[in-house]
């Protein structure tokens, strides 16, 4: 237990229930039990980890699903123990509330940046480093978001560790300053800890609130209506990419700098 690589080998079955060998090459995360529960329905596999802090499973094609939980500090986590199985690429399916007019509920973003506001990041690389995807991960959904005639936004992602916000009006003010598309919880972690990490990453967000304007905060049967209308549409995307990537899509090459 002397090198990251053995910790995180460790550690992932304590956490996931699964060893290394159990995940495949591609990996979706999420932080929706309904949306392992769907892949498992859909794929007659068996949920792994019961009991343990993230469950998740995978397919006979070897595509693989894990629930990391919600915030900045859980995402890091995954992200630092998937090291123990360098997996090709991890594509994240989370919500986010929106932030621009051009945004409403149900529209999916594909961000091409994330700003670092929720601290995590910055135990793993200095803050002035920016937080990107890997393009040939997003430029390969983004032709499955086309193929299917859906609409998507591209832009700039906030990653907040703050929950509950929507009534700071100075923060909302800061927000509007950032001009960004959208505040989530995961995002700048993701992608940043992925940089540090070598390995491919992206995300595809669901717009599930509009949280600037009153009448917009999220609630829990706003939510639950989301979930029911476009909960299985943000999964199947995210299968159908990642497990057509490897075969399909533009070599993802991982460069030193």
């Amino acid at each position: 237990m002397k090198t990251k690589l053995d910790i995180a080998k460790n550690w992932l079955p304590r956490y996931t229930g699964m060893d290394a060998d159990d995940l495949g090459d591609y990996i979706l995360l999420t932080n929706f039990d309904d949306y392992v529960t769907r892949f498992c329905r859909r794929f007659r596999c068996a949920v792994k980890g019961a009991g343990r802090p993230m469950q998740g499973a995978t397919n006979s094609a070897g595509l693989s699903i894990i629930n990391c939980g919600m915030g900045s500090p859980n995402m890091a986590t995954i992200m630092d123990l998937l090291a123990a199985r360098r997996p090709k690429g991890v594509l994240f399916l989370g919500k986010c509330g929106g932030l621009k007019r051009s945004t409403d509920i149900g529209h999916f973003i594909l961000p091409i940046g994330a700003i670092r506001g929720e601290g995590t990041s910055d135990d793993y690389l200095p803050h002035e480093v920016p937080a990107l995807p890997s393009f040939k991960l997003h430029k390969f959904v983004s032709e499955k978001l086309s193929a299917r005639g859906l609409e998507y936004r591209t832009g700039v992602v906030y990653t907040t560790n703050r929950r509950l916000w929507e009534w700071d009006e100075k923060f909302k003010a800061y927000l509007r300053r950032l001009t960004a598309i959208a505040i989530d919880m995961e995002t700048a972690t993701l992608f940043t800890v992925g940089h540090a990490n070598q390995i491919s990453r992206g995300a595809l967000l669901l717009v599930s609130d509009i949280p600037m304007a009153p009448d917009g905060v999220k609630t829990a049967q706003s939510d639950t209506a989301v979930t029911r209308k476009y909960a299985e549409l943000h999964l199947e995307i995210g299968i159908e990419a990642m497990a057509g990537i490897g075969t399909k899509g533009e070599p993802i090459k991982h460069f030193r700098y």
